[in-house]
């Protein structure tokens, strides 16, 4: 009989980062989001602050120059510290048979696709990334779980891991039927 370790598995960081330009994308991301969010908010309290409305609480009319500080307040940490944090967690690799991701805010997702499993893999850009030089690789399996994506990867890099991965899985392919 042998004794069962009672220690917890603890998977290695992938090796790779996203590249630093991630940062930017996801703070102009977070920018364009929370600065349309201020302003739809500053238009409700403009609305409602002038006069009583029909149906609105008077406490609502007398708080709501309070809704776009605080949604400008919010905007701001989250263009500011998001992009960083989300920098540092986002990390990827690929080795000869798995593509391992790790992704997460305040949990973290592991995730490994054998290469054998690969169904397609492909890189997308918005105008966005374009303009930064960023691509999205996106690896799918025939399971939904199963399918990743790392995304702020410069595109050169990441058109050249689609092609390689689509080599090595038409390569390692078994028949799953």
């Amino acid at each position: 009989m042998t004794a069962r370790s009672t220690h917890a598995v603890r998977l290695r960081e992938p090796a790779n980062r996203v590249s630093p330009r991630a940062i930017a994308h996801w703070a102009i991301e977070y920018l364009l989001f929370w600065g349309l969010g201020f302003g739809l908010a500053w238009g409700v309290a403009a609305w409602l602050g002038h006069r009583p409305r029909d149906g609105v609480p008077r406490w609502v009319t007398a708080h709501v120059g309070w809704l776009p500080v605080v949604v400008g307040i919010v905007g701001v940490l989250s263009v500011t510290v998001a992009p960083v944090w989300r920098y540092r967690v986002h990390r990827w690799e690929v080795s000869a048979d798995v593509v391992y991701t790790r992704t997460g805010w305040f949990t973290r997702d592991w995730l490994l696709v054998p290469v054998s499993r690969i169904q397609n893999v492909h890189t997308e850009q918005g105008w966005l990334e374009r303009l930064l030089g960023l691509a999205r690789l996106r690896v799918h399996t025939a399971s939904h779980t199963g399918s990743s994506e790392v995304s702020g990867l410069p595109v050169a890099v990441a058109n050249r891991l689609a092609e390689d991965l689509a080599h090595r899985a038409h390569d390692l392919s078994d028949d799953a039927t």
